[in-house]
């Protein structure tokens, strides 16, 4: 079993001890009613997007993301949580540093050894979801179910799915696919944009991800009887029958949207190792981006 196998397997306790403690970091996370920004990079912006889009749908205040190295500069935030797996991305850590009596910063990290428990005013550390593995699964969602149950969100339903989605088989003829779009709505698009990345990190795969509504408008034109579209959360009406109609794999959001995150998570590692790749070393890419001054 590679690591990321092992790893992405342990979401659900993960998720479970996460929710347990959120109550903790209370004075650490954004309060209601706070203008807030959350950034991340890679994995952890898609993170963001998805943590965004809850917390202002659930009515608790203004919520942004950006990816670390697009933040701007010119607006005020009351706070800002940096998501960042390793605490040591240069982006991130070089934001923390700028914003320093500016606005309050809250990481959430999994290493409490390295320069974010400095850099931030606050930090949370979920030291148990750390990952040997390049690519990012458990952390990352771990990080969303803290932030998920922080603002109330969070259920034990969600963690019944993830023990679903591992335990059941992938869709047949789903690993044989040449290409794989993913949507999202709402908080979901976020979902989708990862999933397509740990696609694309772990099989080399051709992955593209969108809102939903937006799939009309252009995307839809590459669907073969060679793709599969997957569906986070609720389809808008027609779109299922429109992507069958291109002959393309429909796959449909049964589940809680992030227990669907782990099923895409477990289909990246079955195409990798349909096509013989290690998908906890994926190729030009590292643990953490550090670049030189």
């Amino acid at each position: 079993m590679t690591y990321v196998e092992d790893e992405l397997n342990s979401q659900p306790e993960c998720w479970t001890r996460a929710a347990e403690e959120a109550a903790r970091h209370t004075a650490a996370l954004p309060a209601a009613g706070e203008r807030v920004a959350i950034v991340g990079c890679g994995t952890s912006y898609f993170m963001a997007q998805s943590a965004a889009a809850l917390r202002e749908d659930a009515g608790l205040g203004e919520t942004d993301a950006f990816a670390a190295s697009e933040f701007p500069r010119g607006r005020g935030y009351d706070r800002v949580v940096a998501l960042t797996r390793s605490g040591t991305t240069t982006e991130v850590l070089g934001l923390l540093t700028e914003l320093k009596g500016r606005s309050r910063t809250v990481a959430l990290t999994a290493d409490p050894e390295t320069p974010v428990m400095t850099a931030a005013d606050d930090v949370v550390v979920l030291d148990f979801a750390d990952e040997r593995s390049v690519v990012q699964t458990r952390f990352a969602t771990t990080a969303l179910t803290l932030l998920r149950a922080h603002l109330g969100l969070h259920t034990d339903a969600v963690v019944a799915d993830a023990r679903a989605a591992l335990a059941a088989e992938l869709p047949e003829g789903l690993v044989e696919r040449t290409q794989f779009s993913f949507l999202g709505r709402g908080w979901t698009v976020g979902l989708a944009n990862e999933a397509g990345l740990k696609m694309r990190e772990a099989s080399l795969s051709w992955t593209e991800a969108y809102p939903a509504m937006e799939y009309r408008h252009g995307p839809i034109s590459i669907s073969t009887a060679g793709t599969a579209t997957w569906m986070f959360g609720q389809a808008p009406e027609g779109l299922a029958e429109q992507v069958r109609d291109t002959g393309a794999m429909w796959v449909p959001g049964e589940l809680d949207p992030l227990a669907e995150l782990v099923r895409a998570q477990r289909l990246a590692v079955a195409v990798a190792a349909a096509r013989g790749l290690d998908p906890d070393r994926p190729r030009h890419l590292t643990r953490s981006v550090i670049l030189a001054p």
